[in-house]
């Protein structure tokens, strides 16, 4: 079951920023050309040329996206989860609507695109002492190597009776982790930036105050690590951490098993690509043999030295001995694959074993003088094997 996102009704907390501080900013923002406002390039070019400062340039960022995409509520229901990011963050920006995870998309593609490092965030919400039950996405974004967190979409407006009010809520812009926490629980606890994590256990309780007697996490140096982390290595440490802090209602349950099949999919497109290169080595050792062939069907004529014949058997053979050994340690794929995988481990088995047969011959050949070498040759013929 796909979870979705959706925004809820305006909630007043006690913690977010002055609004006469980013009079100026917002002022500049609404003066943005028609033109540049209709793609996050345009967008972020705009930003650049008239903000030097990260925290100038975040709000701007913060401020375009929540007052000018309005909260698609026609089309909640109608998400396409297959959508890419890149089509997303498009069609946002100019139809001018959206839901959350649009809102999070633009926001995030604007501050990347203006210098500042930011991150999707996946979670769920509580709103009045109550846990919802659907998805949320928001963003997370570093300003002077300090980070903050941002709700563009609970940031532009409300929802009442199904309908949509537009009015700029700063209560979601640029908070503290310690008190975002208090509504927002992401699903990965890395992403709380808190040194004492808390659990979702702990967050569907209101058990918030940080427990300084917890293990000190050091959210700094694992985004650092998760950073220069592979694809699939990123998915084994989200899902990890996920499972570790409880799965404690079907929304966290249902996220869970997504990341598992992220992980699943990515363990067998990474043990794909190692078949891939495997059949191309297996193909290539074919190819060298198959030249072997070509030169024991012609008598071993032209004549060439001992140890380049020796080389013409043993290459091959040490190709195919690579990818024999290669081929158990591809990792975990699908049972879909289960049948090439196997295919190209027998073909191996026995290309090896047709290899072996030759080496022999030419083994033999060798330690012969060469009127014995010449008597070694029959009318046979060797014919070669096809490649893969």
């Amino acid at each position: 079951m796909k979870s979705v996102f959706l925004i809820l009704i305006f909630t007043v907390f006690s913690f977010g920023q002055n609004k006469s501080n980013f009079a100026l900013v917002d002022a500049k923002m609404d003066k943005i050309p028609a033109d540049l406002s209709s793609s996050t390039d345009g967008i972020a070019e705009f930003i650049n040329a008239n903000f030097k400062s990260e925290n100038d340039k975040v709000r701007a960022v913060f401020y375009w996206t929540a007052s000018n995409i309005s909260y698609d509520i026609e089309n909640i229901e109608s998400i396409d989860y297959k959508e890419i990011s890149q089509d997303k963050i498009k069609n946002a920006v100019l139809s001018k609507k959206g839901v959350c995870i649009h809102y999070a998309e633009v926001f995030n593609d604007i501050a990347k695109k203006v210098g500042v490092k930011s991150y999707l965030v996946f979670g769920y919400t509580k709103q009045n002492g109550k846990v919802d039950v659907l998805a949320h996405a928001w963003c997370a974004a570093r300003i002077d190597n300090v980070w903050w967190l941002f709700d563009p979409t609970w940031g532009a407006g409300y929802v009442d009776k199904k309908k949509f009010f537009k009015r700029i809520n700063n209560l979601n812009y640029k908070v503290d982790p310690s008190q975002f926490i208090a509504s927002h629980m992401p699903f990965d606890y890395l992403w709380q930036f808190l040194n004492q994590p808390i659990t979702n256990q702990e967050f569907i309780d209101g058990k918030i105050q940080l427990n300084k007697t917890k293990a000190n996490f050091d959210f700094v140096t694992q985004i650092g690590e998760y950073e220069n982390m592979s694809d699939l290595d990123k998915a084994k440490t989200t899902l990890s951490r996920m499972e570790k802090n409880g799965i404690k209602n079907k929304l966290i349950q249902e996220n869970v098993l997504s990341k598992k099949n992220d992980v699943d999919a990515l363990q067998n497109n990474q043990a794909m690509d190692r078949m891939q290169k495997i059949s191309d080595d297996y193909n290539q050792a074919i190819a060298m043999f198959n030249d072997f062939i070509y030169y024991r069907n012609n008598r071993f004529k032209p004549v060439l030295p001992d140890e380049e014949i020796k080389a013409m058997i043993e290459s091959p053979k040490q190709k195919i001995m690579d990818c024999q050994s290669r081929i158990y340690k591809i990792g975990a794929y699908n049972d879909s694959n289960t049948a090439n995988v196997k295919s190209l481990k027998n073909s191996i088995i026995d290309v090896l074993r047709q290899i072996e047969v030759q080496e022999k011959f030419v083994n033999d050949y060798l330690s012969k003088s060469k009127s014995g070498r010449k008597s070694m040759f029959s009318t046979t013929t060797f014919f070669g094997i096809p490649v893969r």
